[in-house]
Formats: structure tokens, sequence, C-alpha cells
């Protein structure tokens, strides 16, 4: 979080909204307003091409049992995202789990679209996790700097 020679901790970037989070400055509310845009109709438009997909279903007559298994796993893998994805906000993912979820997370997108919508109502998302860690990382190098100032040399000692 700090680079060498610097003179103390940089905000992360979060994606689309690059380090406006720390002061709501430099366009964020538009950014926040274009995120939200983008990804509801990003989720509308996953939605009409899983419509299309339904219906060739339906147009290839393959039977009700395997229409109700394509459905039902859409829905169940979009739910899975959407939380995941929800739960990604708040915490850092465990990079294994991140790895073994892959596939469950690609076949869920319109869940993951979903959650990055709704979150960017009231934030960027993403924005809560990482302004807890750059304020500990704040007070860290405070902690750091004061406990260092001065010539420990000169101190007395009592």
């Amino acid at each position: 979080m700090t680079p060498a020679g610097s003179t103390g901790p940089r905000p992360e970037p979060i994606r689309l909204f690059g380090t406006t989070w720390v002061d709501h400055g430099k366009g964020y509310a538009a950014r926040r307003i274009a995120a939200a845009v983008g990804s509801l109709a990003a989720a509308v438009a996953s939605c009409l091409i899983l419509r299309l997909a339904y219906q060739g279903l339906q147009i290839a007559a393959i039977g009700d049992f395997v229409t109700v298994l394509m459905v039902a796993m859409f829905a169940i893998c979009s739910a899975l995202a959407f939380r995941h994805t929800w739960d990604g906000y708040t915490r850092r993912p465990d990079p294994d789990r991140q790895a073994s979820l892959r596939g469950l997370l690609t076949v869920g997108f319109v869940g993951s679209l979903l959650a990055y919508f709704f979150r960017s109502l009231t934030e960027a998302p993403g924005e809560k996790l990482h302004r807890d860690e750059y304020e500990t990382a704040l007070k860290q190098y405070e902690k750091r700097t004061t406990r260092r100032s001065g010539n420990p040399r000169n101190r007395r000692r009592t």
C-alpha cells in the first residue's frame, strides 16, 4: 500500500473510480451514476440474451426437464454470485475459494452485475473495504512516525 520512498500510505484505486472515493471529488458522483446505469444496462442485456437461449431450448423441444434444469442453474448460480460479490465489497475474498468459484461466478454473471448495481447506489463498489484498509494504514503510519520522531540519543530516561 505504501510505495518505497513515499511519505505515507496511498489509497488503493478502485476500478472505474480511481482514488476519487477518498474525498468524493473529481466526478465521483457522475462515475457512481454511470457505474449504476452501466451495470443495470448490462444486467438487462444479459437477461435478454438468456431469454433468447431459453427460447432456443423451447424451439429445439428438448424437453421440460432440461429447460427447468437450465433455468434453475442460472437462478441458483446468479443468487450465489450475487451473495459472493456483495460479500466481496466488505472483506477480501480468499484467493483459493475465489478460484474454485470461478465457474459458478461465470454462470451467475447476472447476479454479479446486479450486486454491482445495488452497491453503486450507495457507494463505489468496494469503497467501504478500501476506506477501512486505508484508514487503518494511516493510523499505523501516524503511530510509527510519531514514535520515531526525534533523535533517540537525546531522549531522557527516567
